[in-house]
């Protein structure tokens, strides 16, 4: 009896020890945060059943046209705690998938610091910016309180100053800084230069994720225009969103991406560019892209893995639908671009690019007639797979600008 009694004892201690080892994978899988629709509550998909009930606190949220926010608690099997979530009842905004190509064109608020290099004197080489404590990233804005919007408008305030010293004022990160710049002549072109390397403002060609039509807004790309120097997000001043025709394609291989080549229509811009930002870039259209009907934003505990489809646009500036297979979903959300794991199983769209190529980035996933999301990153060793971001990303750190 006794021995009957320490194998239970132990069946049931290793059955625990299992339950608590997946209440921590869940904890650490799952997010800390939810949409849910109005009046609904949430419901998770996982191979072991979570409940999610009321914690013993709501915090409600400040201004009356905020969504209210409520502490969920997540327990497996509605006994084990997982974790606590944040929940807030929204209603889903209804929007326009898109997949149309269109043309970034981003001019920055200033002269985006790209490289640093020695200026060749007389007396010897040197570099006045680093000098001055200026460094790769910074974004300088003006020259003696001059504004400084292109590398021209720079070049010439730093010729003009004749070798006397200058005041910069420049802006890295989130904050504002000033230093003294003494400019060094250049003895083989024979000017005064700071001895940097300076961008003002970039183009490029993506697909519009969506359109909002009660605010004329849109959503595209899904991830950030960034330097291909730094790497960094580049900050903008002004931008558009100009008209494109795709006319070729460069397929996609193993070990080599392909891209979406195509040019500037000279048709009137599409819209203005307003953010650019970890999600995408953000921005208002003068008119609806798109012929698609209205749909809802797929929220993230909604998104199923297998089939989907992708809306975009190979040839010309007509998208249409291919299949697709949604992989896996990442909800730990440590990169907001790459929550699934997407593959093109489409042949048509297979045979024409190979898979997912430079410039599809933004290409609206659909799925159970929701918007789910959007292709941004392709994998450089096999191009029929790749990442995308949640539509409910897009949507809450673009259109909310959160």
């Amino acid at each position: 009896m006794i021995r009957i009694v320490r194998k239970f004892a132990i069946l049931f201690a290793m059955l625990t020890a299992q339950l608590y080892t997946a209440a921590a994978y869940y904890a650490w899988s799952l997010p800390d945060s939810y949409y849910t629709a109005d009046s609904s509550t949430l419901e998770l998909d996982t191979a072991l059943h979570i409940a999610a009930v009321p914690a013993e606190h709501t915090v409600q949220a400040a201004a009356d046209t905020a969504p209210a926010s409520e502490r969920i608690s997540l327990r497996l099997f509605g006994l084990i705690p997982v974790k606590e979530v944040e929940v807030q009842q929204i209603e889903t905004p209804l929007l326009v998938p898109c997949g149309q190509p269109f043309g970034i064109k981003l001019r920055m608020d200033g002269a985006l610091v790209v490289g640093m290099g020695d200026v060749e004197t007389a007396e010897g080489a040197r570099c006045p910016a680093q000098e001055a404590g200026i460094q790769t990233g910074d974004l300088i804005q003006s020259v003696n309180r001059q504004s400084v919007t292109t590398n021209q408008e720079l070049q010439a305030a730093i010729s003009a100053s004749k070798g006397s010293a200058v005041t910069i004022t420049f802006s890295r990160e989130e904050d504002i800084y000033t230093c003294t710049l003494t400019p060094a002549f250049a003895e083989k072109d024979g000017c005064y230069e700071a001895g940097v390397w300076v961008r003002d403002s970039s183009a490029g060609i993506g697909t519009i994720t969506f359109y909002e039509p009660e605010s004329g807004s849109f959503g595209g790309l899904g991830h950030p225009v960034c330097d291909a120097d730094t790497g960094d997000i580049l900050p903008l001043g002004s931008g558009e969103a100009g008209a494109v025709t795709i006319s070729r394609v460069v397929r996609g291989t193993p070990g080599n991406a392909g891209m979406l080549q195509g040019s500037f229509t000279k048709e009137p811009p599409l819209g203005e560019l307003l953010c650019n930002n970890r999600c995408g870039v953000f921005g208002t259209l003068y008119r609806c892209p798109s012929p698609e009907d209205a749909v809802p934003m797929g929220l993230k505990q909604e998104i199923e893995t297998g089939p989907a489809q992708i809306l975009c646009t190979v040839s010309g500036d007509t998208p249409r639908k291919y299949d697709i297979v949604i992989e896996k979903i990442d909800y730990t959300g440590t990169d907001n671009t790459r929550n699934m794991t997407v593959c093109i199983t489409d042949p048509a769209l297979l045979e024409a690019t190979g898979g997912i190529v430079q410039g599809m980035s933004g290409s609206p996933i659909l799925q159970n007639g929701r918007l789910a999301g959007a292709v941004t990153h392709v994998f450089l060793d096999d191009p029929t797979r790749g990442y995308a971001i949640f539509c409910e990303n897009m949507v809450r750190y673009g259109l909310c600008g959160s």
